[in-house]
């Protein structure tokens, strides 16, 4: 299959301190991995170079076919669908829920001059119908729950058919039932024949939807596994990757870990 993103020995490093280290990783186009690792692994930094939106100290970023430093990531960053925390910091809280995922064809947040067709409304409507939003239309985004507003960044990232879609921690907050509701809709669209590469960061095993394929376990800036989630998602990796001795279930495709008693 066709690589969508490529690390090769990738360093990036801050205040003489390697946050990633010597970082090996593929990603090909028919692939839904989850980032996990503890706070201070590195999970934010990898989708940021992942995203285009950070250059590696050292070594070699391949996106979509173009190498980082040698590309306009102008042109890279619209075939790339991320949602993040910080990008719902930008969207200002009048903004209707139908201009906030509209508005992604221009790459902007917040509706000003720009010329929409009755096409471009009518796929952002299937859109909202799909994450289930289409009833929260002319809802404006301050109004929302942290679920919908979730829902809303992920509606915005998948609007423009990305070649390449990235998820930081999208339940991060959310209660049980919206993270539920999040984690099945998730569970859908990563099986979906259509549905792009897909990474996605998280800190629990418990959010990983089921349809995602393979796991990348990072600690401390480096490697400690990566491959298909059924051979990789281990107990033994786990504790490595965590410091701590962890036990881990898993049913019906979906993964629960505790500390060994």
């Amino acid at each position: 299959m066709p690589q969508v993103l490529e690390f090769s020995d990738v360093v990036v490093r801050r205040n003489a301190r390697n946050i990633i280290d010597r970082v090996d990783w593929s990603v090909s186009d028919d692939q839904r991995w989850v980032v996990l690792g503890p706070n201070g692994a590195g999970k934010t930094t990898v989708l940021q170079l992942a995203a285009s939106l950070l250059h590696p100290t050292s070594g070699t970023v391949e996106i979509l076919g173009e190498r980082l430093g040698r590309t306009d990531v102008f042109e890279l960053r619209p075939r790339i669908g991320f949602a993040s925390s910080a990008m719902a910091r930008r969207i200002p809280a009048e903004e209707t829920v139908l201009d906030v995922v509209l508005t992604a064809a221009y790459a902007v947040t917040g509706r000003w001059r720009e010329d929409y067709e009755d096409i471009d409304e009518r796929r952002a409507m299937r859109v909202l119908a799909e994450w289930k939003l289409d009833g929260l239309a002319e809802r404006t985004f301050g109004t929302l729950s942290d679920g919908e507003q979730k829902r809303v960044q992920i509606a915005r990232a998948v609007m423009t058919d990305p070649e390449l879609l990235l998820l930081d921690e999208p339940t991060a907050s959310l209660d049980l039932g919206a993270r539920e509701e999040l984690l099945a809709l998730l569970g859908g669209y990563a099986q979906a024949p259509t549905t792009p590469a897909m990474i996605m960061v998280t800190h629990h095993v418990e959010e990983i939807p089921v349809g995602f394929t393979h796991v990348l376990l990072l600690r401390e800036g480096g490697v400690v596994a990566a491959g298909p989630l059924a051979e990789t998602l281990t107990a033994e990796n786990l504790t490595e990757t965590f410091g701590l001795s962890i036990t881990l279930t898993e049913e019906g495709g979906r993964y629960a870990a505790r500390a060994a008693s």
